[in-house]
């Protein structure tokens, strides 16, 4: 990863090594402490660093203690970027060898708070913004990308609904940067091969348009034709400046998020991460869910509590693996109940958007939760509302009633917005709930046994399926990737993390799981015609297990 990127950086020098105080500098060159006397001499750093020499490994010790001793996540968050803007291989050393301490901090769920003080804690630009006023233009700006012939994966966002937190606007960018973060922690992307992007359209954001500190463009947001015309110009420009690329579409609001993945999914390679990686992400857990409580997913109901992107992204995943199991269209749909804000979702209701349609089923209304689990009997229920406390005791009692072994997902992000804890899940159901959470929650106690929280996260999901992507160079980004992405994950949980409690494997695992999914994607992109590039002969052979989605 370090050498491939110092080979991309030496190549936009010229091919010219810089010395001196210039390549301390430079954050992917840069190994500070490290360099050795040899190297010193050189390279012209006599003088410019302290005499000792160290090791990475006594590097990152120091980095390690330091992290530790700051009196907050923030405060940690912080520490850490300072490090990623000086010294690149470190950063991602750190991070590879402590993932489940660091990459909390550096991604959900510290980074929702970053981006909320981003205005507050910025200290060096990374990666490339665009405006409205920048229309005309985006495919010259983009150009400016130093590596724009290295680029292979691109992370973008407007800002309009980060995490559970809404409209955050250009403060948003702290998201592509932390989601590339990971395509290099645990996909092994290099990171000159990573580009983060903020498309600033604009924030309804009250307290950010009057704030002084704010860094985007104070304006509301655009809508309808413009803003269409901002986005057309730059996916256009995406496919021209970074031919090679594959987009991942981010945190974008609602009415917009899956208009643009319909209208560009078969133009370019494209995903968007809160629609699909979430839906493989959450189906991973239902297997591994299933392996502990018994019985077929085909014979599940799922209540969601949230009738968003992320609902809507998992019930599409979990109705194509109904239908994979043998199920009509019909029969998978009716598996799957959807509570919005105006309650369930019943064939009566007026108000309903196209998307929700296909899961408003015949039923009374009704529009208070433990009326609902009463009368809807899920055997899984699934919170991604944003809505802390929503899973009430009453309401997981009720769960625990219906289920021998009920399944509850509680997947809003970050921790704040968590519908229930792991702790109230497991004291209100006597210790027999199946839990997941989107945000790491610490072990929990209950009648002597300890359980450890699984993390259903969409870092198990996202790097993997990029570099699948990236290394057969797929003409598109296809459903059935993700639905082969989940089956994988699944697959690699052991029977000791479940009787853990976990339902996804350890942080520790999780480049050994990104290569796993990343060799399946791959794999299926060579089996369906996908690929661009000639197969090698040293990919490892993956039996793709599921059918294929029909759209």
């Amino acid at each position: 990863m370090a050498r491939d990127s110092v080979q991309i950086k030496i190549k936009t020098y010229g091919g010219r090594i810089p010395r001196g105080l210039e390549l301390l500098r430079d954050p992917v060159l840069n190994k500070g402490s490290a360099f050795t006397v040899e190297e010193r001499d050189a390279l012209g750093l006599h003088g410019l660093l302290p005499p000792g020499v160290s090791t990475i490994e006594q590097q990152e010790t120091r980095v390690l203690e330091n992290v530790r001793r700051q009196t907050n996540d923030l405060e940690k968050f912080i520490y850490l970027t300072a490090l990623y803007d000086r010294n690149e291989t470190l950063f991602f050393r750190v991070l590879r060898d402590n993932a489940e301490e660091c990459i909390p901090i550096v991604y959900t769920p510290t980074v929702g708070l970053a981006c909320q003080m981003f205005g507050r804690i910025f200290q060096r630009p990374r990666g490339i913004y665009l405006s409205a006023e920048d229309r005309g233009r985006m495919a010259e700006i983009l150009g400016n990308w130093p590596y724009r012939d290295e680029v292979r994966a691109i992370v973008v966002t407007d800002g309009e609904r980060i995490l559970g937190l809404g409209d955050l606007g250009a403060n948003g960018m702290g998201i592509p940067v932390g989601k590339l973060t990971l395509y290099t922690v645990c996909g092994g992307v290099p990171p000159l091969q990573t580009l983060p992007v903020m498309i600033d359209a604009g924030t309804n954001n009250e307290a950010l348009l009057a704030d002084p500190l704010y860094l985007g463009t104070r304006r509301r947001r655009l809508r309808g034709a413009q803003y269409d015309a901002l986005l057309e110009e730059f996916v256009s420009a995406v496919h021209t400046v970074f031919p090679h690329a594959v987009l991942q579409f981010e945190d974008f609001g609602n009415a917009n998020a899956f208009r643009l993945l319909d209208a560009y999914r078969t133009r370019v390679r494209c995903f968007n991460d809160d629609i699909q990686g979430t839906g493989a992400a959450a189906l991973a857990g239902l297997y591994a869910a299933l392996r502990v409580t018994g019985g077929r997913l085909a014979e599940q109901r799922f209540l969601f509590l949230g009738a968003g992107e992320a609902a809507l992204g998992i019930s599409g995943v979990i109705v194509a693996a109904l239908i994979g199991e043998g199920l009509s269209d019909t029969e998978a749909h009716r598996r799957v109940w959807l509570v919005d804000t105006h309650g369930l979702v019943v064939s009566s209701r007026s108000d309903l958007p196209a998307h929700k349609r296909p899961y408003a089923h015949e039923h009374a209304p009704m529009d208070e939760l433990l009326s609902i689990v009463e009368n809807v009997k899920p055997t899984t229920l699934i919170g991604v509302s944003a809505t802390a406390g929503a899973f009430s005791r009453p309401v997981l009692e009720a769960m625990a009633r219906l289920n021998a072994r009920p399944i509850v997902f509680a997947l809003s992000n970050p921790t704040s917005k968590a519908e229930c804890t792991a702790q109230e899940a497991y004291d209100a159901t006597d210790g027999r709930v199946v839990f997941a959470s989107g945000s790491p929650f610490p072990p929990v106690s209950v009648k002597g046994h300890t359980y450890v929280p699984g993390q259903g996260n969409n870092l198990y999901i996202f790097p993997g399926v990029a570099l699948g992507v990236i290394a057969c160079r797929a003409r598109t980004v296809t459903d059935e990737m993700f639905l082969v992405a989940a089956r994988t994950l699944a697959d690699m949980v052991s029977e000791d993390e479940l009787a853990e409690g976990r339902l996804y494997p350890p942080l520790a695992r999780i480049r050994e799981i990104s290569a796993a999914i990343g060799t399946a994607v791959a794999e299926l992109g060579y089996q369906r015609g996908l690929a661009a590039r000639e197969r090698p002969a040293r990919l490892p052979v993956v039996r793709i297990g599921v059918r294929r989605i029909r759209r």
